[in-house]
């Protein structure tokens, strides 16, 4: 065939910032979804599923990137010439849903939710395109018991997740009293100041990944950071950056004591004491239900980047020694959180409709419990009925419905290749046994188990084909009848 006749096959590859996903990977991350469903379902939250696509003018100015405008979300225009986005988080579109069906939901309406967000971001390591988010909301009560309650279930989900009191903490802040700091400093808690506010939010935000010198350069002109970007700061002056960076940079006390000194720091501001008074409300209904210091402390650095946050804002920390392959520490730093943001059904209703939600990310929560060593999985591979004889196909299929009756993985061989192409299929599976049948064994009414795990272990010590013959290791051979019995004392 001649270079010009040359068929032009696509190249496989992947979108940058996408990933293919193993079994390994979305089992474990079936468990822990689950852990925190049943986490919810506990508290009486209830389940919805939103489209992945949403009108880019409900999604808001609450883009995740704000700095770049059209660029945060992945957007097309659908054939009626309106503006589509895929969502950045499950937030906005329930803020959307409430919206939309607001006189049929009781309120305060509780819903938890799991699904791929998106965001069009620079992908680098460990930051991607597309990733899952696990949320619970609950929208229509403005009362401080229900940012508690959103609390506690963020550190009952931890629990779930399998990690111990004392490997875990949840960190909480209020928007309030950062916002009574910046009336002081000057910054209008206006429109007129939200973009403003925004760049000071995100710079706090960068506080445990930058320190305290590269926040106060964001906070003040700018920062250049080591790719040779440029951010643009918030422009504070010297006596603004020295209050917010002093409100931060706060030591964490036990919560009575972070009370008492924050009562002092907010001084005159409205806005600020209103946040010491949520705080205080939150403290007293966690002491009453036993959710101590050990596992929800408050800290001033906790702001949560996003700009529809107004008042409790809180994020779930790891604690645990975890360290990489070379033996130094790592951190893994926040792996969820969440807050109250009572603007966001308003948008479209023009009314107050008070609300508050946590959130995690999938992906970065089983990293940590991976790196942790927390991470079990209790799938087993399927047991292999062999395909010996294509006239028995139909008895093999029954061999592997009654092994499923009674709850072992099992799976019928159909693919082509003989005896010996089927136990290589069945060692790729991390299969423990196969089973082997043909016509002999069907008249005589016999069934063989291999144990292919204690077999691996068996040949490592027989050195010739003769003595392996001989030997038969990790095989049986049972009665058709008692064959699933047979196969589950083997499994163990």
């Amino acid at each position: 065939m001649s270079k010009k006749n040359k068929i032009q096959r696509p190249k496989a590859r992947r979108p940058r910032g996408f990933e293919d996903r193993s079994a390994e990977s979305l089992r474990a991350e079936r468990r822990l979804i689950n852990a925190a469903f049943s986490v919810y379902d506990s508290f009486g939250f209830e389940p919805l599923q939103t489209p992945a696509f949403e009108y880019a003018d409900a999604l808001g100015k609450f883009l995740p990137d704000e700095d770049r405008p059209n660029v945060g979300v992945f957007a097309l225009r659908d054939d009626d010439e309106q503006w589509m986005s895929l969502r950045y988080d499950l937030t906005a579109p329930l803020a959307r849903y409430v919206a939309e069906n607001y006189d049929a939901l009781a309120k305060p309406y509780r819903r938890y939710q799991a699904g791929s967000v998106f965001r069009n971001e620079k992908p680098g390591p460990g930051r991607f395109r597309e990733f899952t988010q696990c949320d619970a909301d609950s929208v229509g009560a403005a009362s401080s018991a229900a940012d508690a309650e959103m609390i506690m279930l963020a550190a009952e989900v931890m629990r779930a997740a399998g990690l111990k009191d004392g490997q875990y903490a949840v960190r909480v802040n209020n928007r309030k009293l950062l916002d009574g700091i910046l009336e002081s400093a000057g910054v209008p808690n206006t429109d007129a100041g939200a973009e403003q506010r925004l760049k000071v939010l995100r710079a706090i935000d960068k506080l445990d990944r930058l320190g305290a010198d590269g926040v106060e350069a964001l906070l003040g002109e700018g920062r250049e950071d080591e790719s040779g970007d440029y951010t643009d700061g918030a422009g504070l002056d010297t006596t603004a950056i020295k209050a917010v960076l002093g409100f931060a940079t706060a030591p964490s006390e036990d919560r009575a004591a972070t009370i008492r000194s924050l009562e002092k720091l907010v001084g005159q501001s409205e806005r600020g004491a209103s946040g010491v008074k949520e705080l205080s409300e939150i403290d007293a209904i966690l002491n009453a239900t036993g959710f101590g210091d050990d596992r929800v402390s408050y800290d001033t650095s906790i702001v949560r980047g996003l700009g529809y946050y107004t008042g409790p804002v809180f994020e779930a920390e790891l604690l645990a020694d975890i360290r990489d392959r070379k033996g130094r520490p790592v951190r893994i730093g926040s792996i969820g959180g969440g807050g109250r943001y009572d603007d966001l059904v308003s948008r479209f209703r023009g009314q107050q409709v008070p609300a508050t939600g946590f959130s995690f990310g999938v992906s970065r929560f089983l990293e940590a419990l991976e790196r942790m060593d927390a991470l079990q999985d209790e799938t087993r591979p399927p047991v292999i009925i062999c395909a010996f004889d294509k006239a028995l196909m139909g008895e093999y299929f029954n061999m592997a419905a009654e092994l499923r009756a009674a709850g072992i993985r099992a799976e019928v061989f159909i693919g082509a290749g003989n005896v010996t192409k089927q136990m290589k299929y069945a060692d790729r599976r991390g299969a423990q046994i196969a089973v082997l049948m043909g016509s002999d064994e069907k008249q005589a009414g016999e069934v063989t188990l291999k144990d292919l795990y204690l077999g691996a272990e068996m040949a490592k010590a027989i050195e010739s084909n003769e003595e392996w013959k001989e030997a038969r290791p990790a095989q049986e051979t049972v009665t058709r009848d008692g064959f699933v019995a047979g196969v589950r004392g083997m499994l163990g």
